[in-house]
């Protein structure tokens, strides 16, 4: 059963990213710049309402490529924990700090 389950997922994975590509493509913009969140959640909607794909798809792929994911160059999280346990050392210095030191120095990785 979890392999199927596993199946399921990779093949409902792989229509929402279908789905993306073709209403890249009827944007004319890059599919990668589409929110996959918001494509699930009108692909909810679409067939909770009844509605299929190929029955007026132009207007769900339009709705698809209306909501873009914004650029976010340079963006730089430091790998420490602040209060919750995770596999990583403490943040003991403020976060921009942090950052510019990894921006220099790259991740520093400890072991424990």
């Amino acid at each position: 059963m979890n392999e199927k389950q596993l199946w399921v997922y990779l093949l409902a994975y792989n229509v929402i990213r279908l789905l993306m590509a073709q209403a890249a493509s009827n944007a004319g913009v890059d599919p990668r710049d589409l929110s996959f969140k918001h494509t699930v959640q009108l692909w909810t909607e679409w067939a909770a309402s009844g509605l299929s794909a190929t029955k007026d798809s132009g207007r769900l792929f339009t709705l698809i490529a209306q909501c873009r994911v914004g650029n976010q160059p340079g963006r730089i999280e430091p790998r420490m924990r602040k209060r919750r346990p995770k596999p990583s050392p403490w943040l003991k210095i403020p976060r921009a700090l942090a950052r510019r030191k990894i921006e220099r120095h790259g991740h520093a990785w400890e072991t424990k």
